[in-house]
């Protein structure tokens, strides 16, 4: 018995669509159309992508790529989510899935769901809770939504060993996500921080020490050229995917002080990725140092200069003495 093969389409062919592709060609029984806003740029990413897959059938338009596929992954970045759903829908088959594997708020993923659901497509929400490189199309997914038990056992059959009903509510497996992310992308953002001030002031070792007591993660050091390397290759990326987190604080009813931080610091990252071509730690932070000037370097951090008798700062020591 002939074995039907299934229509299925890839909107984004960037890290995580270059990787479904080669997986879901690698298991067999697929026809893969794929669209990127990039294509038509010289030199992108993107576009060497489609080159090398030479399997994928690439479309002019986003629409093209879609229409008659019984399975549609949307795997953008999280700023072009809604953008992407909006695009799609029209192109849709009643009742294909629409796999939204994008990071992004629940109330971002409500809306999207809304556009797919509207067209008749069947929206399934998606939480990628671990980087893609490692497991690839294995790798931990949650899925969400009223459709998402209906889509597993496709999931599975595709490849897709990791996936997962989290819940059938849409919009609790991003929030576990956009929470899990303010932690990973908050650590990453920090490191970098404390580590190039560190690094600056000439006492990295000593920080790095003192981290391995408070959390024995073994080599602090490769950890950190690591989450700090995350940031320098997917800053962008990371910076959106933290709007949205800020979305997801503020939608519960917090300020998000600390998110917000994470985005400015994630942005500045993208800024400094050539420091990705030192191996070392300390090759790397020194990479990115040489970018951004010192200040004035004042001895002890406070000025040396005597103060005039008779001053407030003269009189201070005295004071606190008699404490």
């Amino acid at each position: 018995m002939k074995t039907q093969t299934r229509s299925i389409a890839l909107i984004g062919l960037g890290e995580v669509g270059r990787i479904l592709a080669q997986d879901l060609q690698h298991a067999g029984g697929v026809r893969l159309h794929a669209w990127d806003r990039l294509f038509p740029v010289p030199g992108s990413e993107p576009q060497r992508a489609a080159r090398l897959l030479s399997f994928l059938r690439t479309a002019g338009a986003l629409a093209g790529a879609v229409r008659g596929s019984s399975l549609v992954i949307s795997a953008v970045t999280a700023e072009e989510c809604q953008a992407a759903a909006s695009e799609a829908a029209p192109a849709l088959s009643r009742d294909a899935f629409y796999l939204d594997l994008n990071s992004v708020s629940p109330r971002t993923r409500a809306n999207a769901a809304r556009t797919i659901e509207e067209a008749g497509g069947r929206y399934v929400e998606a939480a990628v809770m671990s980087p893609i490189a490692p497991k690839r199309i294995a790798s931990p997914i949650w899925l969400g939504g009223a459709h998402a038990r209906e889509f597993l056992p496709l999931a599975r059959s595709l490849g897709f060993a990791g996936a997962a009903v989290y819940s059938e509510t849409l919009g609790e497996a991003s929030a576990v996500k956009m929470c899990r992310s303010v932690i990973v992308k908050g650590m990453e953002a920090l490191l970098a921080e404390s580590l190039l001030t560190a690094r600056r002031h000439g006492v990295e070792d000593a920080v790095l020490a003192s981290l391995q007591d408070l959390f024995p993660v073994g080599n602090w050091s490769k950890l950190a050229r690591y989450m700090i390397s995350r940031s320098l290759q997917h800053g962008r990326r990371r910076a959106e995917e933290m709007r949205e987190a800020v979305r997801t604080v503020a939608e519960a009813g917090f300020e998000p002080s600390m998110s917000r931080g994470t985005v400015e610091r994630q942005q500045w990252a993208a800024e400094h990725s050539a420091a990705l071509s030192q191996e070392a730690l300390i090759d790397l932070l020194d990479h990115m140092l040489a970018r951004n000037p010192a200040p004035e370097r004042v001895t002890g951090l406070v000025s040396t200069r005597a103060p005039e008798p008779g001053s407030a700062s003269a009189e201070q020591p005295m004071k606190a003495a008699r404490r």
